[in-house]
């Protein structure tokens, strides 16, 4: 089992994961401090960072003492010098999710945020380029959230018969 980092918030939720990974969930306010004391205990690589849209499973497990909101930020951090990965989970929001950015600490997070900001609205304070990396500029919402409207484009098919 990885120890708590030095200079980690004391009250932030740690449960065990898959094997023999550690899960952190941290409130939105302790996110960055933790992520920074991972860093600075050997965790060098920022391996993922992701967004995920829990609106049809807002009764997924979490442990106790961690408030489940729709929106949460996944972040998946690597030792390479122990071989031992941590997951880091903070829920970001209902409507409007926001958390910190991560590229003061890992740089790599850069395109990873503009991805999870353009497809699920999730907003990093602190983001140097906050802007769509997939969807035109233009665009309007965000096509990863489960409430996002489908729509239809009807595509027609060379030398396929016409509508009738």
């Amino acid at each position: 089992m990885i120890e708590r980092p030095a200079g980690a918030p004391d009250d932030v939720i740690v449960a065990e994961g898959r094997g023999s990974d550690v899960v952190c969930f941290p409130r939105p306010d302790q996110y960055v401090d933790l992520v920074r004391a991972w860093r600075e205990d050997g965790f060098e690589v920022c391996v993922d960072l992701c967004a995920v849209d829990y609106l049809e499973h807002a009764g997924r497990w979490l442990p106790e003492g961690v408030k489940p909101t729709r929106f949460e930020v996944v972040v998946n951090l690597l030792s390479m010098s122990r071989r031992q990965r941590v997951r880091v989970r903070v829920q970001a929001g209902d409507e409007a999710p926001e958390v910190a950015s991560l590229f003061s600490l890992y740089p790599g997070t850069e395109a990873m945020e503009r991805e999870a900001f353009d497809l699920l609205g999730v907003v990093f304070t602190g983001h140097p380029d906050l802007t769509r990396i997939l969807m035109p500029e233009d665009w309007e919402g965000h096509p990863l959230r489960k409430d996002y409207s489908v729509g239809r484009v009807p595509v027609q098919f060379k030398e396929a018969p016409g509508p009738r």
